[in-house]
């Protein structure tokens, strides 16, 4: 594993734009290199046009280190399909955060925090949630430390529309933020 790089440099978060697609794509062929070496649910691969409908819908977005993506991730403001009636059009919806190899280790989830936070409020949300599959455990505690309650796991029943790996492991991990509670 290779050491992880410092992130004290300037950081800043910003919708991926279509020369970034390449770069995103390669992110993801990488994400499913380390889940395959993990014994983890492993993501299918993503079409391209799929990953560019996103891009084009400002969905995509990226924290910038410098000139180099240290991370992207998407989002979605609607997601039945996994939350069902959970979702009542009161969230943002995080997927598929993918780092930049030489970026991993640098908990990237504490910087995509407060900002999904403040972009949910800024869009008139409460919530911000993201689902993984499967059970695990080192992952649950990843996103509970940087400060998603774990709402438990769940079966999806119906997976006729979602992607394969979803259709694979019917085990989901639900976790959100209420971003209407202040800590003190």
């Amino acid at each position: 594993m290779e050491p992880a790089i410092a992130v004290n440099r300037k950081l800043e978060i910003k919708n991926c734009s279509l020369d970034d697609l390449d770069t995103i794509l390669t992110f993801y062929e990488a994400a499913i290199e380390l889940q395959t070496e993990k014994n983890t649910v492993v993501w299918p691969r993503f079409e391209r046009s799929f990953v560019e409908k996103e891009i084009r819908e400002q969905r995509q977005w990226k924290i910038m280190i410098d000139n180099e993506i240290g991370c992207n991730w998407a989002i979605t403001f609607e997601d039945k399909d996994i939350w069902g009636e959970k979702d009542d059009n009161n969230s943002i919806y995080i997927h598929r955060f993918a780092a930049n190899p030489p970026f991993r280790g640098n908990r990237f989830i504490d910087v995509i925090v407060p900002w999904a936070k403040a972009y949910a409020r800024l869009t008139g949300r409460r919530y911000v949630r993201l689902d993984t599959l499967g059970n695990n455990t080192a992952l649950i505690e990843h996103y509970k430390s940087a400060g998603f309650h774990f709402l438990g796991i769940w079966k999806l029943t119906n997976t006729q529309n979602l992607a394969a790996h979803y259709k694979r492991e019917p085990n989901c991990c639900f976790f959100e933020i209420d971003t209407s509670i202040t800590k003190l």
